[in-house]
């Protein structure tokens, strides 16, 4: 066997053998979790699971092939989960690719938050919002782990929406089996609420409000080049110090909620309360309501808007996710 042919298929025949030989490159490259990688390209090409591919051997040529070209690109940083076409969020099985961010593991926490609080509503009260939906993870996870729930999933991106629309109605059996929907809107989520925005006519009617916004300043390139090459910008930069779109997001869910009404808000793990107003626990205790937003919340106009500011953690304890409630009396 040739050098060249060699390089193409591996100059493998076994599985063990190809894992091996996918784990050592990968690692090479500074793939961050080379021997998870290389188990997941191989078991899909293989259309198998990681648990029973070790079963396959033989592999065929055309296997090895189909293994190589995917495993070239993920040694040029191309994303695992735009390879395999999908990811794992909480119990879901999430379609991604280009166009629309990957939802990661820390996000499961700010969606069980929301869960959680949507879960100790009355029926009819079973009502959230998921600003900068993106793949649809949140919202999907909100409908298919609260029966009852009604959801609405607000995404601007032209490339995103396609991707939330498609795993919405991927879950739509499931929703509908729990008495629950998820509701797409195309539109922007610092405006959603606003007179002529889709969710106006559920000013105040709102009993969970969650996002993960784009929160990155501009300025601060992402150093993982799976983040800075692939994904949407849209989903990343949040203006000079990263907050603009955040700013957005807590004057719609301030228009949304009834009062008592919770908020949670993912951050980067700079953005908590040690970062006073460049954090989003500043700058949500420091809002105070205008005309508009007073007169959806019984809320007087220059009184505080969030009452029950506190940060959360992730897996790694770092600072990860705000949670607020909505002032005013009910």
């Amino acid at each position: 066997m040739t050098f060249e042919s060699d390089y193409t298929t591996g100059g493998r025949e076994t599985v063990r053998d190809l894992l091996v030989d996918a784990e050592r490159r990968l690692t090479n490259v500074g793939v961050p979790s080379p021997n998870v990688d290389a188990a997941e390209i191989i078991a899909f090409a293989l259309g198998t699971t990681r648990g029973r591919m070790i079963l396959q051997d033989p592999v065929s040529s055309e296997q090895r092939v189909a293994i190589e070209q995917m495993l070239t690109k993920r040694l040029t940083r191309v994303p695992l989960q735009h390879l395999v076409g999908s990811t794992g969020f909480r119990h879901l099985d999430i379609a991604v690719g280009p166009g629309v961010f990957i939802p990661r593991p820390e996000t499961e926490l700010v969606a069980e938050a929301a869960i959680r609080e949507l879960a100790e509503q009355p029926v009819p009260s079973r009502i959230a919002v998921d600003l900068c939906a993106g793949s649809g993870a949140i919202a999907i996870s909100l409908g298919t782990e609260v029966d009852h729930s009604r959801v609405y999933a607000v995404e601007l991106s032209d490339d995103a929406i396609g991707w939330t629309k498609r795993n919405v109605a991927a879950y739509d059996g499931q929703l509908t089996s729990l008495g629950s929907r998820v509701e797409v809107f195309h539109h922007d989520a610092t405006t959603a609420a606003e007179p002529d925005g889709p969710l106006a006519r559920f000013a105040g009617q709102v009993s969970v409000v969650v996002t993960n916004p784009p929160y990155i300043p501009v300025g601060m390139i992402p150093r993982e080049p799976e983040v800075r090459d692939h994904e949407p910008r849209m989903a990343l930069y949040g203006g000079d110090d990263g907050l603009d779109v955040v700013r957005g997001v807590l004057r719609t869910a301030a228009i949304l909620l009834k009062p008592g009404g919770l908020l949670v808000v993912e951050h980067a793990d700079v953005q908590g309360p040690d970062a006073g107003m460049s954090g989003v626990p500043g700058v949500a205790r420091a809002m105070i309501a205008d005309h508009v937003v007073a007169a959806h919340s019984h809320t007087a106009a220059g009184a505080p808007v969030w009452t029950d500011v506190v940060d959360r953690i992730d897996f790694n304890r770092l600072p990860r996710f705000t949670i607020c409630r909505r002032a005013g009396a009910s």
